[in-house]
């Protein structure tokens, strides 16, 4: 299929987002609900479904639901009631799934997600609804056996729908990009896909530019990745696309992507609507959720991305750039608004914890909590260089790998133990710079034959010489007045 054809042609997506809640207890049952425990440990009898037990809500589950409902905008339900959505599978205990059919916590509201091109979208919900998770079954561990491990079973998900109006796979991808962002600055999910703590069905339809009916929808599930998902839909919309030009009918079906192949592959056809026999869970009572309930939540909402992008912009004067880079990680958001309470170099501590800073955390894959340095260790470690004691060069490969290792140390003491310290001695400067000139007579010459560009290279082997501790300010100055007193002198 070429690229013209495909511009004949609409995409519409939409999404299925489920998000493992951060909770100690289940959406029902009182186990834990940690991640990674030896199979079959974190069970009791009311998730394995035994007689006589009876479920409870999870009252904070309702509350961080509500938490992101109105981070989203979204309308919040007062009256909620659970449903048994029937269906059998192995690693579904009770064979019916404790779910919200008619009543979601959250209806309606909405995500803006930015694309590469600078655009904003507003990328509008359907609902959010809360349920327990199913178990997990693991194949090809024991040959011609299927394992069952029920930890996961009854863990508290929040399920986010979105209207199928997403129109690209890039789209898709800025959208969950923001919902990963969002529950993590609102502590309500890790956001680990490859954990299957955030979990992500697609639909995906392609109708020709112009119609007015939606295609025939495909599924696809079983993704591990946000990048997984958009090269997904990439290759969904290229196959529905293909199909569509060769007059070949699109089948409902549930497909997964093949990461190897870079394809999705049929699971099986969707021949007829599952009946899922939705009716209200007896065991389970109205939960009425009142403004004073909304409010008490609203009251201790965590700041959101959108507001540290704000002021980062706003008060600090940060390039769009910066702010959304520095808005990325709730941690790394937090830290650089504690590192701007305590200097005023705001350009500067944006860019100590985008370079240095970020490639360290990367480089040993942790996180800015698990960073060494102390908030006052880099305050101090910013001002050296804002204040021409250290170069930011020598600062940042020398000073900060040192830091690191001597993390009680202040940085001034460590760069005078290291003799780091910038050279501001003026007859200093000038015995270096006489050594450079004396050293490059032909590129003396070709400034003073009007080369000006020539000064860089000259600069650079000053700084050479002084093994980066130059001045920089007083030592170009210094530079300049010596090859002018050259030029006038000849």
């Amino acid at each position: 299929m070429n690229h013209t054809n495909r511009k004949h042609y609409q995409a519409m997506i939409g999404l299925e987002v489920h998000a493992q809640l951060l909770l100690q207890s289940k959406m029902f049952a009182p186990e834990s609900a940690a991640y990674g425990a030896l199979p079959n440990t974190h069970i009791s009898t009311i998730s394995l479904a035994h007689p006589g037990t009876l479920p409870r809500v999870n009252r904070k589950a309702i509350e961080q639901a509500i938490r992101m409902g109105l981070a989203c905008q979204a309308t919040i339900t007062r009256e909620n009631y659970f449903a048994r959505k029937s269906y059998h599978y192995p690693d579904l205990p009770k064979g019916y799934q404790i779910t919200q059919d008619k009543t979601p916590i959250c209806q309606g509201g909405y995500i803006t997600i930015t694309t590469q091109q600078g655009f904003t979208k507003d990328i509008h919900l359907q609902s959010m609804h809360l349920e327990e998770d199913a178990g997990k079954s693991i194949h090809n561990l024991v040959v011609d056996k299927t394992l069952v491990d029920f930890n996961r079973a009854g863990i508290a998900l929040l399920e986010i729908i979105t209207h199928p109006y997403i129109n690209t796979p890039e789209e898709t991808y800025q959208f969950l990009t923001e919902i990963r962002k969002l529950v993590r600055y609102l502590d309500i999910c890790d956001g680990n896909m490859e954990e299957g703590s955030l979990r992500c069905d697609v639909n995906v339809s392609v109708m020709p530019q112009g119609a007015t009916k939606q295609g025939q929808k495909v599924e696809i599930k079983n993704m591990n990745s946000i990048k997984n998902v958009q090269l997904a839909i990439e290759h969904e919309i290229a196959r529905q696309t293909s199909l569509l030009e060769a007059g070949e009918q699109i089948l409902a079906e549930t497909r997964s992507y093949a990461t190897l192949d870079g394809q999705t592959i049929s699971q099986r056809i969707k021949e007829s609507t599952l009946d899922y026999r939705y009716f209200p869970e007896p065991d389970l009572p109205l939960i009425l959720v009142e403004e004073a309930w909304v409010e008490q939540v609203r009251a201790n909402m965590p700041p959101l991305p959108k507001t540290y992008y704000q002021k980062f912009r706003n008060s600090y004067q940060l390039s769009a750039y910066d702010a959304t880079v520095l808005t990325e990680s709730k941690e790394i958001a937090m830290f650089f608004e504690a590192l701007c309470q305590q200097t005023p170099y705001y350009k500067a501590a944006a860019n100590w914890v985008m370079g240095p800073i970020k490639a360290y955390l990367n480089a040993l894959n942790i996180s800015m909590q698990e960073f060494p340095l102390q908030l006052e260790t880099v305050v101090n470690l910013i001002d050296l260089v804002e204040q021409d004691q250290v170069s930011f060069s020598i600062a940042s490969q020398q000073l900060l790998p040192a830091l690191l290792e001597h993390t009680t140390t202040p940085p001034l003491e460590l760069a005078r133990k290291l003799d780091l310290l910038q050279e501001k001695d003026s007859s200093t400067l000038q015995e270096l710079i006489k050594e450079v000139i004396a050293t490059y007579p032909d590129k003396v010459s070709a400034y003073r034959k009007g080369k000006k560009g020539i000064l860089g290279m000259l600069m650079g082997e000053v700084m050479k010489k002084s093994r980066g501790k130059a001045a920089p300010k007083l030592a170009i100055n210094l530079l300049k007045q010596r090859l002018e007193d050259l030029t006038i002198t000849s």
